[in-house]
């Protein structure tokens, strides 16, 4: 609770130590650190031939950092249940997952490592097109300093995510099936999986103890595929809720072009997290509904996004991503993740840092 609260509230300033490489410092607090605020109000260019103003430069950073933290959760699932290879190397597999995951989809392995690549793409591109602009680039290494899992397959190296003590939030399942209801109108939608929502719960095998017995394991695959699910809908609303304050048509080409390849990858889990298999893990008791059976709040198969109520109620309901809420948008990313578990035992500069990126994307204004 103290660490969403400091994602949520507090007011911390960032120091670009370089000009290059933007190295978060986190606590960066006191005489000479530069407020987001500041950096946002010196002049800025707001034509296509004038690049990227100040504001396009903090969405940017954010969305780079947002792209390292996926990347990382991302080879982490590879290393286990992915494809290792040179598009994306690290880990030795682990067969018991893998199967698990399986069950899901024959071609889980391949999505998986496909997932993996585009995210790493995403933070490379980013950073690459931050720094060719003078501004600096996103760096998290100083942060990679979370335990790996233990089980076969993974790397023993310091990672900047959590997959071990997940709650994850499962009304993104109900929210795309409504036709009535969206969170940019103040609506709440309930959960497909309560159970994941009341956590914590592994995603990935803590250990070799977690192979056994079989519905255990496929709890924790059936887990995996959900939060698969999570992320990539966070991913697709974020990049359309920013795009709206982004200024250089430019930038603007960046979060329209990487925007809807997160919009494929949720397409992609919403299809295979309907295969999960109802069952109720014997070691926790977290217990997976059949969906199906109980109205079209659940069915599996309606994976296209239901039309629903949008911008005003007045208005005819019509098939959108869902939120695209501008307002707080980046904050409210970060303050997600960090509920849903992701980053537990990060320090207290990881979360300052991270909220100081996300205030300064909120501020930025289309010019």
């Amino acid at each position: 609770m103290e660490n969403e609260n400091m994602v949520q509230s507090a007011e911390q300033s960032w120091r670009v130590t370089d000009r290059r490489s933007f190295l978060l410092k986190g606590a960066a607090v006191g005489a000479g650190a530069i407020g987001a605020s500041r950096l946002l109000a010196d002049p800025a260019p707001a034509s296509a031939d004038g690049g990227p103003t100040p504001g396009d430069v903090a969405i940017l950073q954010f969305l780079a950092a947002a792209e390292l933290l996926e990347a990382d959760l991302w080879d982490q699932y590879n290393e286990l249940a992915g494809i290792q290879d040179r598009e994306v190397p690290g880990g030795s597999g682990n067969a018991p997952y893998t199967k698990a995951l399986s069950v899901l989809d024959e071609d889980m392995s391949q999505y998986i490592h496909d997932n993996a690549d585009d995210e790493q793409s995403h933070a490379m591109f980013i950073n690459a097109y931050l720094e060719a602009h003078g501004a600096g680039s996103i760096n998290l290494d100083k942060f990679r300093t979370l335990p790996s899992s233990k089980a076969t397959g993974a790397r023993q190296i310091g990672r900047l995510t959590n997959l071990m003590e997940l709650t994850v939030d499962t009304s993104w399942w109900t929210r795309y099936r409504s036709d009535s209801k969206n969170p940019d109108l103040g609506d709440t939608l309930p959960q497909a999986v309560p159970d994941l929502a009341a956590g914590p719960h592994p995603a990935i095998p803590r250990s070799d103890a977690d192979l056994r017995p079989s519905k255990h394991l496929q709890a924790i695959a059936n887990t995996a595929a959900f939060h698969f699910g999570a992320i990539e809908q966070g991913g697709t609303s974020l990049y359309a809720s920013l795009a709206q304050r982004v200024t250089s048509p430019e930038v603007l080409r960046i979060l329209l072009s990487i925007g809807p390849t997160e919009t494929m990858h949720f397409q992609t889990w919403q299809d295979k997290a309907g295969n999960a298999p109802p069952l109720t893990d014997p070691d926790t008791g977290l217990t997976f509904p059949d969906l199906n059976g109980h109205g079209e709040a659940l069915q599996t198969n309606l994976i296209m996004p239901e039309p629903t109520v949008f911008l005003d109620r007045k208005f005819p309901i019509c098939s959108i991503i869902r939120p695209t809420e501008t307002e707080g948008a980046a904050v409210g990313a970060a303050t997600a993740l960090t509920a849903s578990g992701l980053f537990k035992g990060q320090s207290k500069e990881f979360f300052a840092a991270v909220t100081a990126l996300a205030q300064a994307a909120d501020a930025a204004q289309r010019q």
